[in-house]
C-alpha cells in the first residue's frame, strides 16, 4: 500500500519527508496542499494537523504523522536504513535533527518566504537583514563542520543530511552561494549522487509554477 504526504513543491520540510520515503523505499502520493491561499489553516485540514502545517504523512496503517521529523525517524524505524550504524551515531543523527529545526531550516524557511512569497510591500529590510545573520550563522557552523567530511554523521549518509540540505536545492535566493561554502558544496553534490535523489520541484506540485529559476 502507498502512503499521503500531504505537501506542497515549495517546502523544504515536505521535501525532508519526501525525499527520506524515497531513499528508504517507502512508497508514497503526493496530496497537494495550496499552502500560500491558506489551506492547511483551514479548519477541514486543522482536522487532520491541528498545527495548521505542512507535511502531513497518513501511513497505509492509517497512522498520522505531522513533524518531518517525526516522519524521517518513523522511515528510519520501518526500514532500518539512514539512521546511523551505532546507537552513538544515532544519537548525533538526532543532535543535527534538533539543530536544524532550530537553527537551520526554520531561519532558511522565513528568509525564503520573506524574500520570495511574502507581497512585495509587506517584505521588511531590517527583517531581512536580521534573519540573513543568523543564516549566515548556519551556513558557517554547517560548512565548519564538513571540512573534510562527506557527510554530516559517520561514513555515509543519514536522515540527517537529508534534513539539514533540504532548503539548499532550491532555486529561489535566499543568501546562499555554493561557491562560498565549498564544504557544503561538495556535501550537496554527494547528497544528490545518491540513487533515488530528485529535486523538490520533480517530486511536489509546486504552488508558484512559473517562480524564478536561478
Amino acid at each position: 500500500m502507498t502512503g499521503k504526504l500531504y505537501c506542497f513543491g515549495e517546502s523544504g520540510n515536505a521535501y525532508k519527508a519526501a525525499l527520506t520515503f524515497d531513499l528508504v523505499g517507502i512508497p508514497w502520493e503526493p496530496v497537494f496542499v495550496d499552502f500560500f491561499k491558506g489551506e492547511a489553516r483551514s479548519p477541514a485540514f486543522r482536522k487532520i494537523n491541528v498545527m495548521g502545517e505542512v507535511p502531513v504523512f497518513v501511513a497505509d496503517d492509517g497512522e498520522v504523522m505531522t513533524q518531518s521529523g517525526v516522519m524521517q525517524l518513523w522511515a528510519v524505524e520501518q526500514t532500518g536504513k539512514l539512521g546511523g550504524k551505532t546507537p552513538a551515531e544515532a544519537r548525533e543523527v538526532m543532535r543535527w535533527l534538533l539543530w536544524d529545526n532550530h537553527k537551520m531550516s526554520s531561519q532558511i524557511g522565513t528568509l525564503r518566504f520573506v524574500q520570495n512569497f511574502l507581497a512585495p510591500e509587506h517584505r521588511s529590510a531590517d527583517v531581512i537583514k536580521w534573519i540573513a545573520g543568523r543564516v549566515r550563522v548556519a551556513y558557517k557552523t554547517l560548512e565548519q563542520h564538513l571540512e573534510g567530511r562527506d557527510w554530516l554523521v559517520g561514513d555515509g549518509p543519514t536522515i540527517a543530511d537529508l534534513a539539514c540540505s533540504s532548503y539548499l536545492y532550491y532555486p529561489e535566493p535566499f543568501g546562499f552561494d555554493r561557491d562560498e561554502w565549498p564544504a557544503v558544496a561538495h556535501w550537496l553534490d554527494n547528497i544528490a549522487a545518491l540513487p533515488g535523489w530528485r529535486h523538490p520541484y520533480d517530486m511536489m506540485q509546486r504552488a508558484f509554477p512559473t517562480a524564478k529559476e536561478e
